[in-house]
């Protein structure tokens, strides 16, 4: 690529001598290259974004739609007004929280979650549960809200 012969300058010879061997032209055509760079480039910078991985972050009373949903039942954890947690519908100790989620991970195919908290509970006990899920085995944790809140850009819900 870029590579050609140059021929020596006619000018100012003999005739009847032998001509000189063609040499090789010693300069690169970084043409092509330049042109493969700025496609690579464009295409990074639009993959670039893409890549990066967002964390969805579901509050109590969203405008959001809901999850589509799996082959298998979802395991849901609660968290109630009181503070008391529920695996499904059975109540949980909070010092035998981590020991049950283990085994109900080891049963389970999926490691999804919906955690339901009251909106009244604090942030705190929301997140130690959440810990408590991460600790358990389930890194995919959804939060389960009500539908029907603010959208933030005045289109609707309650506001």
């Amino acid at each position: 690529m870029g590579a050609g012969v140059q021929q020596p300058a006619q000018g100012g010879r003999r005739r009847g001598r032998r001509r000189g061997r063609a040499q090789p032209m010693a300069e690169i055509n970084v043409t092509p290259f330049v042109d493969v760079m700025l496609v690579l480039l464009i295409i990074f910078m639009v993959a670039a974004p893409l890549l990066t991985v967002g964390v969805p972050v579901e509050l109590p009373k969203t405008a959001a739609n809901s999850l589509p949903g799996e082959e298998e039942e979802p395991l849901t954890v609660t968290l109630t007004a009181t503070g008391e947690v529920q695996i499904q519908t059975s109540p949980v100790a909070w010092d035998e929280l981590v020991s049950k989620l283990r085994a109900v991970a080891a049963e389970r195919q999926s490691d999804r979650v919906f955690l339901r908290a009251d909106g009244s509970v604090a942030y705190v006990q929301v997140m130690q549960v959440m810990g408590a899920l991460n600790a358990g085995g389930f890194s995919n944790v959804g939060l389960v809200t009500d539908t029907g809140g603010p959208t933030l850009d005045g289109s609707g819900g309650d506001q």
